[in-house]
């Protein structure tokens, strides 16, 4: 958003490169933004609602969007409903709702916390 309040769209989810984006999103020193998406990505039968298991992305200055991962619901997690951190080396850290290992109390998983490294 501008200084008049005109705000701009930088990216259109379209279902493979995720949707209902949840989390906040960071930026690095070069202008990319990073965030998670909940939905779509992958469909596995242990995501939300069989809508998809989420993705992790990046957004450059331009405009482009890139998918560094598709969870799978499976022990890799997946919706992811907080954005990302980032440490001084480029590695990204978030949680996942779903997936991971399973119990009679969470038998889709009881969630994750991953590590994506550059």
């Amino acid at each position: 958003m501008d200084g008049q309040g005109n705000e701009t769209v930088l990216h259109w989810f379209n279902g493979s490169d995720g949707s209902l984006p949840l989390g906040n999103l960071i930026m690095d020193s070069a202008g990319n933004l990073y965030g998670t998406a909940n939905r779509s990505g992958i469909y596995g039968p242990s995501c939300y609602a069989n809508l998809g298991c989420g993705t992790v992305f990046k957004l450059d200055p331009s405009g482009n969007l890139t998918v560094l991962y598709s969870f799978s619901g499976g022990t890799d997690g997946g919706n992811p409903y907080s954005g990302v951190i980032m440490d001084g080396s480029g590695n990204l850290y978030g949680t996942a709702t779903y997936g991971g290992g399973t119990s009679d109390v969470c038998p889709t998983g009881c969630g994750v916390v991953f590590k994506i490294t550059p």
